[in-house]
């Protein structure tokens, strides 16, 4: 088993910062726990879609702005650097994928797809930040532009497919 892919231990996860860092247990599939953590989010970005784009900013903001910190506490608790189990930056990534991209369960399929796309290939410069930028932030920032790329391709796509 891979250092990154260490078994947590039940005292660990009673920590209620690395229980939410683990995306609320979802980061603990033994099969994808990123794409796990970016299921978790779905009915939050859903949600969300229905409400004002000033909330769902905030709430992306607030999620941005505990990230690199609740990560980085997550990582210490845990003894590794980027514990795939971590998946707040995922929820991070997807909130911010769907933040002005056209409503909708295709839309969201779309932006679902895309994102765990660059999330997992982590095409340059996705690949560069994570493996050169450390602590907190770097597991943060792969996914905000994993985020930003998804993104740029629904608006993309938007462009060729518009919405009624």
């Amino acid at each position: 088993m891979s250092e990154k892919n260490r078994k947590i231990c039940i005292s660990e996860l009673k920590d209620p910062l690395v229980f939410i860092a683990m995306g609320l247990g979802s980061g603990l599939s033994p099969i994808a726990p990123g794409t796990a953590g970016t299921l978790l989010t779905v009915p939050l970005v859903y949600f969300l879609q229905q409400q004002t784009l000033l909330l769902y900013l905030l709430v992306t903001f607030f999620v941005l702005a505990t990230g690199s910190w609740l990560c980085a506490h997550a990582a210490k608790k845990l003894g590794v650097h980027d514990h795939s189990g971590i998946v707040y930056d995922e929820v991070a990534g997807f909130l911010i994928t769907m933040s002005i991209a056209p409503h909708g369960w295709l839309w969201l399929l779309a932006g679902f797809a895309l994102f765990r796309f660059f999330d997992a290939v982590k095409p340059w410069p996705i690949s560069w930040f994570d493996k050169n930028v450390h602590g907190g932030f770097g597991i943060m920032f792969d996914d905000v532009i994993a985020g930003i790329f998804s993104l740029s391709c629904l608006l993309l796509i938007q462009q060729f497919i518009p919405v009624s």
